[in-house]
C-alpha cells in the first residue's frame, strides 16, 4: 500500500503528496495523472476548484490549524 500525505499550509491550500482520486458528487473523476503533489482549495475562492490557484492571497483567508 503506498503513502498518502496530506500538509495543511498556514493560509493556503491542503497539499496531498501520493497516489490519489478525486471524485466529484456524481462520481466523475478529476485529472491528476502525472502529478504527484496536488493543492486543494480550503479557501472557496479558486476559479479551479477543487485545486487552489492562488486566489487564498486576494482573499484574506486565515486559517493555521495545528495537530493537538
Amino acid at each position: 500500500m503506498s503513502d498518502v500525505k496530506v500538509v495543511v499550509r498556514d493560509n493556503g491550500p491542503l497539499l496531498v503528496t501520493g497516489p490519489l482520486t478525486i471524485e466529484d458528487a456524481e462520481g466523475n473523476i478529476f485529472d491528476t495523472a502525472g502529478k504527484e503533489t496536488v493543492a486543494l482549495c480550503r479557501c472557496g475562492a479558486s476559479a479551479r476548484r477543487p485545486f487552489c490557484d492562488g486566489a487564498h492571497n486576494g482573499c484574506e483567508f486565515k486559517a493555521a490549524e495545528r495537530a493537538s
